[in-house]
């Protein structure tokens, strides 16, 4: 059996050496190296070859790649790299690896064409100026057998390690058992049809109930799918950290259940909560986990591979016995690792390290996602960038003078437009070409300062410039996905937004690289709501997992003659706090009360509290630190009993775990529906347009599912009892109704 293994990514293995270097210096875009690409080998004559395939052996390893150009008449192979500002600046481990991998080629081409020699060259071309520097050698084909045999050296015990891990690893989980002695009523249907999506190359959406053991239900048939599909990765994506420590448990618990299985799991962590250094700059000269990186990266990377569990805080551990940054060594490691676990941005955003890695390796990847209603609302904000006004003034106070220009037609072009949109609030049909222009242009302008002056820079400046490369960025994919509108914050401030509304276009591509894809949720209906706006390929399963729960469990209270709309709130205060003290005092133990705003919540706790003082109560606050919603939480215990009151959709809406009698009960006091404000009326308009559905689409689908959700808080085992009150006239509606929980039986309940 031969390891694959691209040039590249075997000199980035064998010949990158010195320091982690992540000072500011504005590199080009894809898009701008591909064009640079094309500028150099458009000077070439007529016989020029591009992107000459080259591929050769040496014991287990198969390397290949494609060289950037040969010129057959000079003998000549040349390594193409595009770059900006002072190349006399790129750091020396740069160079180093790029005469690497030419040296390389040059092998493989002697090898190909049976040359005694051949002539060698790196073209680094600069973007802003559109000039080559090139650098010459000339190699004998005796000469660079022993460097390609160098390296490869340094990348055969490696791949011969990583081969026989391989190995084991498929072997083990081709005879894979269920970790338990039986499945959990609903969770051998979830794991079924997860199974078929990965032998079947599909996309699965399971609507799936809390309870049912569902992180462990789809891991399992993903693994145990591997062998014979010859997965290389698994992605576990989970929109919060509990969703992470329930991968990681479920991952340890099939790994360990019967013979341990030579399973690496990976947690990818947040850059600012793995940073050792948060004062440091991430270079040499400033930290000391970054000074010589390169050079403790293999020792660090081998102990790395025998944890077979690096989670964040064992990632640290082997981390800082090495003297090496933790979060960069976790980067590297998601190349070596069988599952990764981590938040959606890693695969779908638009820069996803995931996503990028899968291309560049073409690896096979299964990808799960956790509680994928969250994936419409996140995807949104992945995809949307806004730009403002004042961080304009503050950008261009502390420029210098020559972006201090382009800054300042930026700033005229968005008075024009400014003067063209009077409304508070204003959606137009077109981008601003005008200002877009201006944007570009004070983008390129900072970008060949930055190149040609790399050092700190003011934080303003830089906040603004990030989010005008962003907002350009999407400018370039800008169409009926997306609304551009314009937003007056006060009389000298506007905010300018690509809002999208539809990632379908964005996600799509990523669905589609996948082998397999399964999102799961106790909440996903309708199914075609997250179809369209998540861009689901168009034969992806669905399969609505039956509840392990029975209709006695849970009492569900539909209140009708209570109507929480905005205009009837202040009336309706006194009602609910007396019917919560009536259902407290006939049950006395835990509940939580949702409201759909800090502003409803904190007028209903201030009237219970003064019309039942005897009932123990605590309440969500804005802004709520980690710590605070610790102690939130800490209030429901096995012996406590009052009243938590929280936002629907907040921090304890979804996600948290109170089985038993640590809650009982929940009121949820709103339909949760969006709301209702220009933003949302322009997306109900366009919802409208593309689905034919937008009062659905926009408003009942999303608030209906966070209803749901906060109700799963209070049914989480087949031995727990609870009730339900849904307080609000609405509920009774038909077409609300057939939204809630096929297994609840709905009764009507007096104020």
């Amino acid at each position: 059996m031969s390891y694959v293994v691209a040039v590249r990514g075997m000199c980035e293995f064998a010949a990158k050496q010195g320091d982690l270097d992540l000072r500011f210096t504005p590199s080009p875009t894809a898009q701008e190296g591909i064009a640079g690409h094309s500028v150099v080998t458009g000077r070439r004559g007529p016989a020029y070859r591009t992107e000459v395939s080259l591929a050769g052996d040496y014991g287990p390893l198969h390397v290949r790649g494609r060289a950037d150009g040969y010129d057959p008449d000079q003998n000549l192979i040349e390594e193409i790299k595009t770059y900006r500002g002072d190349l006399a600046s790129m750091p020396d481990n740069h160079r180093h690896l790029h005469w690497a991998q030419v040296r390389v080629y040059g092998h493989l081409l002697c090898q190909q064409l049976d040359l005694k020699e051949v002539n060698l060259a790196l073209v680094y071309f600069d973007i802003g100026r559109q000039t080559e520097t090139v650098l010459r050698e000339t190699q004998s084909a005796d000469a660079l057998a022993p460097m390609f045999e160098q390296l490869c050296e340094r990348f055969v015990a490696w791949a011969q390690q990583e081969l026989a891990h391989r190995g084991a690893r498929d072997e083990a989980l081709a005879t894979l058992q269920f970790p338990y002695p039986d499945f959990r009523p609903g969770q051998r249907d979830l794991a079924e049809a997860i199974f078929k999506a990965n032998t079947s190359r599909r996309c699965v959406m399971a609507q799936a109930p809390t309870g049912i053991g569902k992180t462990v239900g789809s891991l399992f048939p993903v693994l145990k799918a591997a062998p014979q599909q010859q997965l290389d990765k698994v992605f576990y994506l989970a929109a919060k950290t509990p969703g992470r420590q329930l991968a990681l448990d479920a991952a340890n618990t099939i790994r360990t259940s019967g013979k341990v299985i030579p399973l690496r799991v990976l947690e990818l962590a947040a850059r600012d909560k793995a940073c050792e250094h948060p004062d440091k700059a991430c270079h040499g000269d400033s930290c000391p986990l970054a000074k010589g990186f390169y050079d403790r990266l293999p020792a660090a990377r081998s102990a790395a591979v025998q944890v077979q569990t690096l989670d964040r805080a064992a990632l640290r551990e082997v981390a800082i016995a090495h003297e090496v940054c933790p979060y960069y060594l976790g980067s590297e490691m998601a190349r070596w690792s069988d599952v990764i676990i981590g938040d959606y941005n890693y695969y779908f955003d638009l820069g996803g390290m995931l996503y990028g890695l899968t291309l560049a390796n073409q690896w096979k990847v299964s990808v799960l996602v956790d509680e994928a209603h969250n994936m419409v609302s996140r995807a949104r904000k992945m995809y949307s960038g806004d730009l403002d006004r004042a961080a304009l003034r503050a950008a261009r106070s502390a420029a210098p003078a020559l972006i201090r220009k382009s800054l300042e037609k930026v700033g005229r072009c968005w008075t024009e437009l400014d003067r063209d949109t009077g409304a508070a609030y204003q959606v137009l049909p077109d981008l601003p070409d005008k200002l877009l222009a201006a944007l570009q242009n004070a983008g390129s302008t900072i970008t060949d300062h930055l190149a040609e002056n790399p050092g700190p820079i003011d934080q303003a400046l830089q906040r603004f410039y990030f989010d005008a490369l962003h907002f350009t960025k999407l400018a370039e994919s800008f169409g009926s996905h997306s609304l551009f509108d314009v937003t007056r914050t006060d009389a000298r401030t506007t905010q300018l937004c690509i809002r999208n509304i539809v990632p379908a276009p964005f996600l799509k591509p990523r669905f589609g690289v996948a082998h397999a894809s399964a999102l799961f949720s106790a909440t996903l209906s309708p199914w075609h709501y997250y179809s369209d706006l998540l861009g689901l390929p168009s034969d992806t399963a669905w399969v609505d997992v039956a509840s392990p729960f029975e209709a006695k469990q849970l009492v569900v209270h539909v209140v009708k003659q209570i109507s929480t709309r905005f205009q009837h709130r202040a009336r309706s205060t006194a009602p609910i706090a007396d019917l919560m003290a009536r259902q407290y005092h006939a049950a006395p133990g835990n509940y939580l009360a949702f409201f759909s705003s800090f502003d409803y919540l904190e007028q209903v706790a201030t009237e219970f509290a003064q019309r039942h003082p005897g009932v123990p109560s605590w309440q969500q606050s804005r802004r709520m630190q980690e710590e605070e919603r610790a102690q939130f939480l800490g209030r429901f215990t096995l012996e406590s009993r009052g009243i938590g009151f929280a936002v629907l959709g907040g921090s304890f809406g979804e996600g948290i775990d109170l089985p038993g009698a640590r809650l009982i009960g929940a009121f949820i006091a709103t339909l949760g529906l969006p709301q209702m404000n220009a933003v949302n009326d322009q997306l109900r308009q366009r919802m409208q347009e593309m689905f034919g559905a937008g009062y659905d689409y926009t408003y009942l689908y999303p608030g209906m599912q966070k209803v749901v959700q906060a109700a799963g808080r209070v049914i989480r085992t087949q031995q727990d009892e609870g009730v339900v009150y849904l307080i609000d006239d609405r509920f009774a509606q038909p077409e609300v109704s057939e939204l809630l929980p096929g297994w609840w039986q709905l009764t009507g309940s007096g104020s």
